[in-house]
């Protein structure tokens, strides 16, 4: 019973960063068409989560890493990727009916990929021998590791969509994303500070926080 972990939203500036693993029974479960999840319409994406997820041969796990602990500055990204896979990979196998010693493979969140399947390996809190392995582009290359890609965007599309519900168009929350840009600037100006879903230690927050100050300054 292999196992595929990918993780989705490393790099925005709004919103959380989720890690999902997918294990899967029997070599024929996994539905066709899995792919990287960036290769996907969101609609097959949906799609093929909610078949993933309804699938008595498939056990999937999902890790969230919320704003606030991306945030704190006694941690970094490397080993908040680390905590999310492992967490994600100890969910999945707890929800599994399968053999001990599982097999698993990473999408690597390290420039070294062995380091890091050795410290997510390490942070995992198994009975089992756990062999983990994990590789750069495996969830192109890999249909379990595309497969957990797929549930960990879908996942995360999700909470950007349940906050522009509630806030307004938030965009992609990616700092390259006009929308989101536009969004904060707008908040800060009207609230006066961050939204609670924004990674107030991450430069785009910290740079429109510093304009709109800079910008009533102007105004006396």
């Amino acid at each position: 019973m292999p196992f595929g972990v990918d993780e989705a939203g490393k790099g925005p500036a709004l919103g959380s960063m989720f890690a999902a693993a997918v294990r899967v029974s029997e070599p024929d479960a996994l539905p066709e068409g899995i792919a990287d999840s960036k290769r996907l319409a969101p609609e097959r994406r949906e799609e093929l989560a909610a078949i993933l997820r309804e699938d008595d041969r498939i056990a999937v796990g999902v890790s969230e890493i919320a704003p606030e602990t991306i945030d704190d500055p006694e941690t970094d990204m490397n080993s908040l990727a680390v905590r999310a896979h492992a967490e994600a990979i100890e969910a999945a196998l707890e929800a599994a009916d399968g053999p001990t010693a599982p097999s698993g493979l990473c999408d690597a969140c390290d420039t070294d990929a062995d380091r890091f399947a050795r410290r997510v390996a390490d942070a995992c809190d198994l009975e089992d021998d756990l062999e983990l392995t994990a590789a750069h582009g495996a969830d192109d290359a890999d249909p379990i590791v595309g497969a957990a890609s797929i549930v960990a965007k879908v996942t995360r599309d999700s909470q950007m969509s349940a906050l522009a519900d509630e806030y307004g168009s938030v965009g992609s929350g990616y700092p390259s994303d006009p929308t989101t840009r536009a969004f904060l600037e707008s908040h800060v100006a009207e609230t006066g500070e961050l939204p609670p879903f924004a990674r107030a230690s991450w430069s785009t927050c910290e740079d429109v926080l510093a304009e709109v100050e800079q910008t009533g300054l102007e105004q006396f």
